[in-house]
């Protein structure tokens, strides 16, 4: 619901930004909240003191929970937002679905969002295989932090892109925001007692981050494309090595997956017009991939080997790409060229 009602609320071209400076915060929220969650639920923040937890324990943090929710629909319901409505006239019949860069969009978000899920998913298995690290799921969960943490250092850097910065201060804050949020998780993971230590071999993925997002010009495909491909060659790095190499390479995939969403989205609906309500709803739809490809990867885990399963983010990875190549063309045929900014 919200995606297209951030897209609207200006020039579509600039949609993906707004929807990364939502996600940011999202991401933001991701990091922080297991703290919160530990101290509400053990009394201490890294939730060390396990032994006499109960459901009951449970009960207050979900209570705080429900109010805050109650809280929110009473703010947003008073709130002063502008109203997006859609009065033409739909047929009955699914008119988005006449249009090839949704049906390739919402491939597109089932990839995406099944990629995003599957690499950590499969993190703590692979984490435990001799020629990765060889450790127990308990010992590597700051690598968890550190992947679901990526997607927050891509989108805040995004998200610069929403203000009215001059020239200068916007360079300065392309750069500075991924560190930003970089030593946020390393504060956090600090704050928690885990060893950050493995974090420091991280920092040169980011600096790749920090230049393909140069590359990519805050343009929906020309940064899918080049996202999309990052990926893809950081998962292959990962499958033909091993130790810490193959680690952070599977790990980056959270950076590179990190501004794909807005990316696919704002391409998916764009032209629609009155069908945009239609696609967008389509597209929401597609994050069904979330539910299948995490547990195939890991039926190619079982079957063949953990390590090899992560071919299957390859494959998504290489869809992805693809999706930015072909939608490109297919938007200009309908007199939409984001590369020149129409």
């Amino acid at each position: 619901v919200a995606n297209p009602y951030v897209i609207a609320l200006g020039n579509p071209a600039t949609g993906a930004h707004r929807v990364n400076l939502a996600g940011g915060i999202n991401s933001l929220g991701t990091t922080i909240g297991p703290l919160l969650i530990g101290y509400a639920l053990f009394g201490s923040i890294n939730g060390a003191d396990t032994a006499h937890t109960g459901v009951a324990a449970v009960k207050m943090p979900y209570m705080i929970l429900a109010v805050a929710l109650v809280v929110f629909a009473i703010i947003l319901g008073l709130s002063k937002l502008p109203a997006v409505k859609n009065e033409a006239h739909l047929e009955k019949s699914i008119g988005a679905l006449r249009y090839p860069q949704l049906i390739m969009g919402m491939v597109a978000i089932f990839a995406y969002v099944g990629v995003e899920v599957a690499i950590q998913s499969n993190l703590p298995a692979l984490m435990q295989l001799p020629e990765i690290i060889g450790s127990e799921p308990k010992y590597t969960l700051h690598f968890i932090s550190l992947y679901w943490g990526s997607l927050m250092i891509g989108r805040w850097m995004a998200a610069v892109t929403v203000f009215d910065l001059g020239k200068s201060a916007r360079l300065f804050w392309r750069i500075a925001a991924p560190l930003l949020a970089y030593g946020l998780i390393i504060l956090v993971n600090y704050i928690k007692g885990s060893p950050v230590n493995d974090f420091i071999a991280y920092f040169p993925y980011i600096l790749i981050l920090i230049a393909l997002y140069f590359v990519g010009q805050e343009k929906p495909a020309r940064t899918l494309v080049l996202f999309s491909l990052a990926g893809m060659v950081m998962m292959l790095v990962g499958l033909f090595s091993t130790g810490s190499m193959a680690l952070y390479a599977f790990i980056s995939g959270g950076l590179f997956c990190s501004v794909m969403w807005p990316c696919i989205f704002s391409l998916s609906i764009a032209g629609l017009g009155k069908y945009t309500n239609q696609g967008s709803a389509l597209l929401i739809m597609m994050i069904l991939g979330g539910a299948i490809i995490p547990p195939l990867q890991g039926l190619i885990g079982d079957h063949y080997g953990m390590h090899i399963s992560y071919v299957v983010p390859v494959v998504c990875f290489a869809y992805l790409a693809y999706y930015a190549w072909k939608v490109t063309a297919v938007l200009k045929i309908q007199g939409i060229d984001y590369e020149t900014g129409v």
